[in-house]
């Protein structure tokens, strides 16, 4: 993906947040040609356009007919960067959805995905059931908000945005033009 050959190439640090991508989407999902109907966009060719560039970056990605909502998964999310692996819940969460086009808003599947990592599932059941990291979320909904976010992903950076799935190299000029060093490599 994009983001770990940025991390890799740039002095940067990177920090998750949640966002209210239809929220609306019931657990059980919504076809994606009702949702991008609503939007009142070609739902072919959305699809054509994600797909291209997921092919760009070598990223997978499974013929999906519904989404999810992300809600519980962004709560999980949250309890994972507490235990020091958010960017591997991310990256399988990631992997779950659109390469496997699994039902994220699925306790189970987020439990599969939390035993994967090595993490405590039992933890993290609870932390869903409570709904521990609700306000969490809640203030990244905020903020998104207050950013004028529209989608996902966005890269923030100098309270300027770069919105959407990108290529590495628009990536990267995004965060050169921002000044952005990059890191150099020992010989």
């Amino acid at each position: 993906m994009g983001i770990e050959k940025v991390r890799a190439n740039f002095a940067i640090a990177v920090h998750w947040k949640a966002f209210p991508l239809h929220p609306e989407i019931p657990a059980e999902g919504l076809l994606l040609k009702e949702v991008y109907a609503t939007l009142g966009v070609d739902s072919a060719q959305a699809a054509a356009r994600v797909k291209k560039v997921a092919a760009g970056l070598g990223l997978p990605l499974a013929e999906r007919e519904k989404t999810y909502n992300s809600r519980l998964a962004q709560e999980l999310g949250k309890w994972a960067e507490e235990k020091g692996k958010g960017d591997a819940f991310h990256d399988a969460l990631f992997k779950a959805y659109f390469a496997e086009a699994k039902n994220i808003s699925d306790p189970a599947v987020l439990a599969e995905i939390v035993k994967a990592l090595g993490l405590p599932e039992k933890e993290a059941r609870e932390a869903m059931e409570q709904g521990i990291y609700r306000t969490a979320v809640d203030a990244d909904w905020r903020l998104a908000a207050q950013l004028e976010i529209t989608c996902v992903p966005t890269f923030v950076f100098a309270n300027d945005a770069i919105e959407g799935l990108q290529p590495y190299e628009a990536l990267e000029r995004f965060l050169l033009e921002k000044g952005v060093k990059r890191v150099k490599r020992g010989a």
